[in-house]
């Protein structure tokens, strides 16, 4: 894909009008043959180059001091140099969540059309989201839908050069791409060094409006904090930042409702245990109290959530994942009330999904990790990410798994 480019770390930009003005000092002729080599080197495998080239312009005219009209050749050139080429998911595409998609027309009966998220990691172990799409069946089969053959990132919204600026990013992806053609790439300095596992959930709430939401962490290089991803449509995109004690952590996950009228949120604020919050406020949140500690020798070292809280007859069907011995991630479930999630009605005894000897080398070994799954019927759809390396999927019937637990 195409990404953002801010050259230097100076704060007051002056490298980059540094470069803008070299630009500026070329004769017309070498900016025509330095646009042309550019475009011949990369249209062929990006679309629409000179449209990005001149969207990053547009982006970083005001911190290059050049808002006067200088023409369309050398506007495009100055836009690529604030511009780069990157692998987004050379080094590995996991941590998986998927929720039923927006548009459930033209697929057979009794299937159903869903948006897969992935954390794709590239050079510098900098992690963003991509997507793909595909349909489930009525037996449980799945089938992913082609790739798509380009990789875009959306517009942003008042973007400035790299500059400060507080939490809220609006994206907006231009029409005809494809869902599995889009990348949510961090685009603030509290995400510079990646945005990580998003956990996905289609939320109604009371009035009826449905929107998907999705908690991840933002990982500046120094620090980390939660954030809400909010979407209507996969076309058009809010980033937001979680406050309060909650959003200091990892591992949030929201329910898909409200419960009795408050927002509930299951996290990890103690990196060992699975907590309970209500809230008032999407984007505000206290720590939680523990309900779920480590109980299995496979879930030591500590427990969390697989993403968000299922609601099935019995009550909020949880996965999880455990962490024991030699670091190995294993995938459980557990059972909470369905009118007050702080009790917890059962659990498995044994994981779901742990690494066997094929799938404990990777990027990072013995780990199988999960962001969220979808009920489809009475089955259970899990992706999963193996050493944290690839995806795959599992199903289970949900009668199955719940007469499982003790």
């Amino acid at each position: 894909m195409i990404r953002p480019y801010v050259p230097g770390s100076d704060d007051d930009h002056a490298r980059a009008r540094r470069i803008a003005s070299r630009v500026m000092a070329l004769d017309d002729a070498t900016v025509a043959d330095e646009l042309c080599d550019l475009t011949r080197d990369f249209a062929g495998h990006h679309a629409e180059v000179e449209a990005v080239f001149a969207q990053r312009y547009a982006e970083v005219k005001g911190v290059i001091g050049h808002d006067d009209p200088i023409g369309e050749e050398r506007i495009l050139l100055i836009g690529a140099y604030f511009c780069q080429e990157y692998g987004y998911e050379a080094a590995a595409l996991f941590n998986p969540s998927i929720v039923a998609h927006p548009d459930q027309t033209r697929i057979p009966a009794g299937s159903v059309r869903f948006v897969l998220s992935l954390r794709a990691v590239g050079e510098g172990h900098v992690s963003s989201i991509t997507f793909r799409t595909g349909v489930c069946d009525a037996s449980g089969g799945i089938a992913l839908e082609p790739q798509g053959a380009r990789a875009i990132v959306p517009r942003i919204e008042d973007a400035a050069l790299g500059g400060s600026r507080p939490a809220g990013v609006r994206m907006q992806c231009e029409p005809g791409y494809a869902l599995s053609e889009i990348v949510i790439f961090p685009s603030t300095p509290a995400q510079r060094n990646g945005i990580e596992d998003l956990r996905l959930v289609r939320f109604a709430d009371d009035d009826g409006t449905v929107s998907w939401l999705g908690t991840y962490t933002a990982y500046s290089g120094q620090g980390i904090r939660q954030e809400l991803l909010r979407t209507n449509d996969f076309c058009s995109f809010a980033l937001d930042t979680i406050h309060g004690a909650a959003g200091a952590g990892k591992g949030m996950a929201l329910f898909p409702r409200r419960i009795a009228g408050r927002y509930a949120m299951l996290g990890r604020a103690d990196n060992e245990t699975i907590s309970l919050a209500y809230s008032d406020d999407l984007y505000d949140w206290p720590l939680g109290t523990t309900i779920i500690e480590p109980r299995w020798p496979w879930e030591f070292v500590q427990i969390g959530n697989c993403g968000s809280p299922i609601e099935v007859a019995e009550g909020w069907l949880v996965l999880t994942h455990g962490v024991g011995p030699m670091r190995n991630y294993a995938i459980g479930a557990c059972l909470l009330d369905r009118d007050d999630p702080s009790k917890l009605l059962g659990r498995l005894t044994r994981p779901l999904v742990r690494p066997d000897t094929t799938e404990r080398k990777g990027y990072v070994p013995n780990v199988t990790y999960s962001c969220g799954a979808l009920l489809h019927g009475r089955t259970l759809v899990l992706p999963y990410a193996v050493a944290d390396s690839f995806t795959t999927f599992a199903t289970m019937p949900i009668d199955r798994l719940i007469a499982a637990m003790r």
